[in-house]
């Protein structure tokens, strides 16, 4: 049998290198420092300070920004961890997008507030720059620059909240932070249009990472649209308006993406989002794309536009009346497009075989 010998905790020295100076009362006091140094170290002209409750900087002179973030992080975990994981909080809002490198906030020493994410029932209050925020969820976090901050699809949901919350809040740059989310590739700090944004998902389908991975400082647009209606955010129109946009151009990349696979394994040309009806009129649906002649349809990413409750109920009501009319409806995600391109022609490939029926009924408008 073996036994693991525990390795010594790190000293007061080798801490305050990780944690660019900034230590709490609790791992001083573990590392042998008496309650009485520390307040004769923090007096006045001496050479420590207090920039927190509990919570000091070894140093005199102003703290950096980076240990402005040290400071709010280890004043919420209040743990005394010594490892780095500060498990009982995390950096989140506008000051996580600056330590993420977003170009659509300011950068990290104009940022006045540090908003800190942690379980709901911790108890603290806000004090100085530092506002507590709560969750009832597990805390995820992301080491950024050591720091853990939440992951970005929860940062931006929390930068909106207060953003959409202040006064003048119709000129935060909302559009620009979603896109910026979901199309960064890490590293530089750079603006993201709308094309980039398809030009993103290129990448991911090429990759074979679409609906799971990310790259440094993104996150994937399910992932965003989760946190933002679980916030509430999908109610504020500026919101709504660009998630939309967002989902929308990419379930155009998947489909665009499909039709060049279809033409590549020789299947007949399909319309694209046409609406059909009975020939009475009655609306049936509008499927992403269409072979009338084979009564095959493909819906693309469904859950991509369905934000709200109500929208998935009509979308699912569409789906259900394609097939009681015998429509041949192949489902297909982004994720699978990308992870198993030979398995979505097969099923394509036996619906045209097998084909549809009751489609003489069907106008396509």
């Amino acid at each position: 049998m073996s036994y693991r010998i525990p390795s010594p905790p790190p000293s007061l020295e080798e801490l305050a290198q990780r944690q660019q100076n900034v230590v709490t009362a609790s791992q001083l006091r573990a590392r042998g420092v008496p309650a009485r140094v520390i307040t004769e170290h923090c007096r006045r002209g001496g050479p420590w300070q207090r920039l927190l409750p509990r919570v000091y900087l070894l140093q005199s002179g102003e703290p950096t920004p980076e240990q402005r973030m040290w400071a709010a992080l280890l004043y919420a975990a209040q743990n005394g961890r010594e490892e780095g994981r500060r498990e009982g909080a995390v950096i989140t809002g506008t000051a996580a997008l600056a330590l993420y490198g977003f170009a659509t906030v300011p950068r990290l020493p104009a940022v006045t507030g540090v908003d800190v994410l942690v379980p709901r029932q911790r108890r603290l209050k806000d004090v100085g720059e530092v506002r507590i925020r709560r969750t009832e969820r597990e805390l995820e976090a992301r080491s950024v620059h050591g720091l853990a901050c939440a992951p970005v699809a929860r940062a931006v949901a929390d930068a909106l909240l207060e953003w959409t919350a202040q006064p003048g809040g119709d000129a935060a740059p909302v559009r620009a932070v979603l896109r910026e989310a979901v199309a960064r590739t890490g590293g530089g700090r750079t603006e993201v249009g709308r094309s980039e944004v398809g030009r993103t998902a290129a990448g991911r389908i090429a990759a074979g990472r679409t609906g799971s991975g990310r790259a440094e400082g993104r996150c994937t647009v399910r992932e965003l649209a989760a946190e933002l209606a679980d916030c509430g955010l999908t109610a504020e129109p500026r919101v709504r308006a660009a998630l939309d946009e967002l989902l929308a151009a990419e379930r155009d990349f998947v489909r665009q993406e499909l039709r060049a696979l279809a033409d590549r394994w020789e299947l007949p040309a399909s319309l694209e989002a046409p609406e059909l009806r009975m020939r009475g009129g009655t609306y049936i649906a509008v499927p992403d794309l269409y072979w009338p002649r084979h009564g095959v349809a493909v819906e693309v990413d469904s859950d991509l536009r369905c934000v709200s409750e109500g929208e998935a109920a009509w979308v699912r009501g569409g789906q259900h009346r394609m097939e009681y009319l015998g429509i041949r409806v192949v489902y297909v995600s982004g994720a699978r497009l990308a992870a198993d391109p030979e398995a979505v022609r097969e099923e394509l490939c036996e619906a045209h075989r097998v084909g549809g029926t009751d489609v003489v009924e069907l106008l396509v408008v």
